[in-house]
C-alpha cells in the first residue's frame, strides 16, 4: 500500500511503550477541559500521534473510538513539525460535539507546535 500522505500510516503513529514513555518523560503540554495533549521533539523527521483514551474518560467503547477518530482527523489536517504527540481525553469529552472537540485539538496542536520548538527553561 502506498502512503498518500492523507492517511494515518504506521510511520505517523506512536506504537511502542518506549515511544509513548519518551513523550511522557518531560513533555511540553497543552490542556483544556476536553483533552490533555503532550508533545516532544523527535528524530524521525515527521509528526507522529499516539492516543491514550482511557475508560475513565469515556466508559463506552463507541465513545472512546469516536474520540480517537476525531483526534486522528484533527492530526491529519495539520502541517505539524517533527514532534511526537500523545492525546489523552478528559472525563466528559465524549459528551461534547465533534466541532467543539476538533476546535480543542486544533488549538492544542497549534499551541504545541509553537511551544515545543522553543528552548525550555528550568
Amino acid at each position: 500500500m502506498v502512503d498518500s500522505g492523507s492517511g494515518f500510516s504506521p510511520q505517523r503513529r506512536l506504537r511502542t511503550s518506549k515511544e509513548f514513555g519518551r513523550v511522557f518523560a518531560d513533555p511540553v503540554r497543552s490542556a483544556d477541559r476536553f483533552f490533555t495533549v503532550l508533545a516532544k521533539p523527535n528524530d524521525v523527521g515527521r509528526a507522529r500521534l499516539g492516543l491514550a483514551i482511557s475508560r475513565k474518560a469515556a466508559k463506552r467503547a463507541v465513545d472512546r473510538n469516536r474520540l480517537k477518530r476525531i483526534a486522528r482527523e484533527s492530526f491529519r489536517r495539520k502541517e505539524l513539525p517533527a514532534l511526537d504527540f500523545v492525546v489523552m481525553a478528559r472525563p466528559g469529552a465524549a459528551a461534547e460535539s465533534s466541532a467543539a472537540l476538533h476546535a480543542s485539538l486544533d488549538a492544542s496542536f497549534e499551541r504545541l507546535a509553537r511551544k515545543a520548538g522553543r528552548p525550555r527553561h528550568g
